[in-house]
């Protein structure tokens, strides 16, 4: 396959990142930043990654208005539509971010289990974006020597998952004067919810939540339900393992109320999506109220749920709109033989109607 230049280097620096990635991981010397170098150069070489399979498909990967490439989050969802990521390939790229998240802002204590299990599905799925995106095989860059490797033979998620709490439920005992290890763990149980869960958001309340269950003796199921949903699939054996995150059937996603002990998921405010009010999205597209009005008819874009919201305040209607709708009206402001007045017009007569 012929490269494009950008596409080439892009590629290059994912592969190298992912070297970093593995090298960190495999070190013999016990470190405070392997876990650290680990998920954050995992984490770079698959942005890199999918950005230069966006670029080799000719897809703009570019915000034009903040003049920087588009965050992870945006490349993951243009690779569902034009790489075909699966549902929980993106769903793996979430927790991953998530995970890095918490080790580059703040701090969250990852066992060695569920770490290794982590970069062992790193390697499968980068391997099979690799060759997915650009017909090439990891083998042919990587000698299998230098995979993630571990003297202890890969366990189910749910497994680790359930030793991990049982180690929080320790460090949490009276006297042990560990809270804040406890509380780095708990947030990394609470990051692997990304599988399932889109634009997760963890805050401190959600960890003093599960803390506070933990000491009165609730069970993981209860705290958090979510994590019943996440499976894994592990072929192989040695350094010829590999790993997928899979999802399935279990408690549905939910916001906790005030009074609830559990951490049940919160997900990202929705207003947060849909900021931009009629207004602002009019002065953005240095269009009047009225001519953005008419052809936000004219695309419906108030009856797409990907592209506005409202509520109401005592018998207000609010209304949002998301970055979508400013994409579409921006395109269709952009085809040729497009006329804002005519739209206008046609917009005005069907009103009098």
């Amino acid at each position: 396959m012929r490269l494009r230049r950008e596409s080439r280097i892009l590629k290059e620096k994912a592969l190298a990142s992912l070297s970093n990635a593995v090298t960190a991981f495999n070190s013999p010397q016990a470190s405070a930043s392997r876990t650290t170098v680990s998920l954050m150069s995992t984490q770079h070489s698959f942005e890199m990654l999918l950005k230069g399979a966006l670029v080799q498909l000719k897809v703009d990967v570019f915000d034009r208005d903040a003049d920087m490439s588009f965050g992870f989050d945006k490349c993951v969802n243009l690779c569902k539509e034009k790489l075909g990521i699966s549902e929980q390939e993106a769903g793996y790229l979430r927790m991953l971010a998530k995970l890095r998240d918490a080790e580059q802002h703040w701090y969250g204590v990852v066992s060695e289990g569920i770490l290794y299990t982590c970069m062992r599905a790193a390697v499968t799925l980068f391997d099979e974006l690799l060759m997915r995106a650009f017909g090439d095989p990891l083998a042919k860059h990587f000698p299998d020597r230098i995979l993630p490797v571990s003297t202890h033979p890969p366990k189910h998620i749910q497994t680790l998952m359930d030793e991990e709490f049982t180690q929080v439920r320790e460090l949490l005992q009276p006297g042990k004067r560990l809270g804040a290890e406890a509380r780095g763990r708990i947030r990394t149980l609470l990051a692997l919810q990304a599988l399932e869960v889109d634009d997760l958001r963890i805050s401190e309340r959600d960890i003093d939540r599960v803390e506070s269950g933990i000491k009165r003796g609730d069970k993981l199921a209860t705290l958090i339900p979510n994590l019943a949903t996440i499976g894994t699939e592990v072929t192989g054996e040695g350094i010829n393992v590999t790993v997928h995150f899979t999802k399935h059937d279990g408690a549905p996603v939910r916001w906790a109320k005030e009074d609830e002990a559990a951490a049940a998921v919160k997900t990202e405010d929705p207003w947060k999506k849909y900021h931009w009010t009629k207004g602002r999205l009019a002065e953005k597209l240095n269009l009047s109220t009225g001519y953005a009005a008419a052809l936000r008819w004219h695309l419906k874009i108030d009856e797409d749920d990907s592209c506005h919201i409202q509520r109401f305040h005592n018998r207000t209607q609010i209304d949002g709109y998301s970055d979508n709708a400013l994409k579409k009206m921006r395109d269709a402001m952009k085809e040729p033989g497009f006329e804002v007045r005519k739209i206008y017009k046609e917009y005005r007569l069907r009103k009098k109607s």
